[in-house]
C-alpha cells in the first residue's frame, strides 16, 4: 500500500511554461516506483489519449536527487485504490477518484522521500521545449490539412476552428507527439465516404494537397503569431485550451499538453503525407526550430 495523506487533485504549473517548482510529498508508492507531490511543473502523459509523452527530469529531497523518467497520470479512489497510468480503470475526471500527477522514479526511492517532505522538481527543459514544438506543430498541421482538403467534401459536416470541414475530427484515430514532430493516422473508410468525403479524389491529388499544407504552414510560421494555453483553474483536472493567432484569426483546441509561446519558435514546419494503404493516411509533421 502507498504511504499517503488526505489528497486533493495535483496543482500543475506547466500550462504557464514552468520548468521548476516545489511541492510537498503527499504519496509514495515504493512498489510502483512513483512519488506524488501536491504541486508540480511536470506534464504527465494522459492515460486515455497518450499523444504527448510525460516530462522527465529530477526530483530532489534533502541531499537526494533522483531521476524522474516520466510523469504520468495517477488516481486514488474513494475506496483507497491507487492506480497509475494505463492501470487506471476510468477516464480522467470520473467521479469517485482524486486525480494526481505521479513521478516515475529511476531505481529505488530513497528513504528521505517520505510523506510530508519538501521536494524540489526540475523538468528537462530541452526535452520539454522540443515536445512543445512538436505539439504546437501537430495542431497547426491538422488545421492546414483540413484547409487543404476542404473542397473534397460533398456534404455538410462539422467545421474546425478556421471554419473548414473537420477532417481531423472525423478521421483521426491516433496521434503521437515526439521531439520536434508528430505522426498522425487517419482512417479513410466507408463511414468517411458516406459522410461526403471524396477519398478517391484525395488519392489522385495527394502531392498537390501536401504542397498546399506546407504552403499554409510556411505562411503561419512567417507570421510568428502568439501561442498560449488558457486554463480554467490550477489543478490537473481543470480544462486547458491551446490558442494561437494566425493571419486568418485566433484558433483554439481543448488540449492537455504543452506548447510554445510564439510561432517564432519555428524556422519551419513541414508535413509528408503517406497513402501507401488507401484506407489509412499517415501524416508526419517535422519541425526545424528557430
Amino acid at each position: 500500500m502507498p504511504e499517503s495523506q488526505s489528497l486533493q487533485p495535483t496543482f500543475v504549473s506547466f500550462p504557464r511554461g514552468a520548468l521548476s517548482g516545489q511541492g510537498e510529498v503527499v504519496l509514495v508508492d515504493r512498489e510502483a516506483g512513483v512519488v506524488v507531490t501536491d504541486a508540480t511543473p511536470f506534464h504527465p502523459v494522459d492515460h486515455t489519449w497518450p499523444d504527448q509523452p510525460g516530462d522527465s527530469g529530477v526530483l530532489s529531497v534533502g541531499g537526494d536527487r533522483v531521476v524522474v523518467t516520466e510523469a504520468v497520470m495517477a488516481a486514488l479512489g474513494d475506496d483507497g485504490a491507487f492506480a497509475v497510468g494505463t492501470d487506471i480503470p476510468v477516464k480522467r475526471g470520473a467521479d469517485g477518484w482524486t486525480w494526481l500527477v505521479a513521478h516515475r522514479i529511476e531505481g529505488d526511492i530513497p528513504a528521505s522521500v517520505t510523506v510530508g517532505a519538501t521536494a524540489v522538481l526540475e523538468v528537462d527543459a530541452a526535452r520539454r521545449g522540443a515536445l512543445s514544438r512538436g505539439h504546437t506543430a501537430c495542431h497547426l498541421a491538422s488545421l492546414a490539412l483540413d484547409a487543404a482538403l476542404a473542397d473534397l467534401w460533398h456534404k455538410e459536416t462539422g467545421v474546425d476552428p478556421l471554419g473548414h470541414p473537420d477532417f481531423e475530427g472525423r478521421a483521426n484515430q491516433t496521434s503521437f507527439i515526439h521531439v520536434d514532430g508528430s505522426v498522425d493516422e487517419y482512417r479513410l473508410g466507408k463511414s468517411l465516404r458516406k459522410a461526403g468525403f471524396d477519398s478517391a479524389g484525395f488519392a489522385d491529388s495527394l502531392e498537390a494537397r501536401q504542397d498546399r499544407i506546407n504552403e499554409l504552414l510556411a505562411g503561419w510560421v512567417a507570421a510568428g503569431g502568439e501561442s498560449r494555453i488558457d486554463v480554467e483553474g490550477p489543478s490537473i483536472t481543470d480544462r486547458r485550451t491551446w490558442r494561437s493567432v494566425l493571419p486568418e484569426g485566433e484558433v483554439g483546441f481543448l488540449c492537455g499538453g504543452t506548447h510554445v509561446r510564439s510561432l517564432q519558435a519555428f524556422a519551419s514546419i513541414t508535413v509528408a503525407l503517406d497513402l501507401s494503404d488507401p484506407q489509412l493516411l499517415v501524416m508526419t509533421t517535422s519541425v526545424t526550430p528557430a
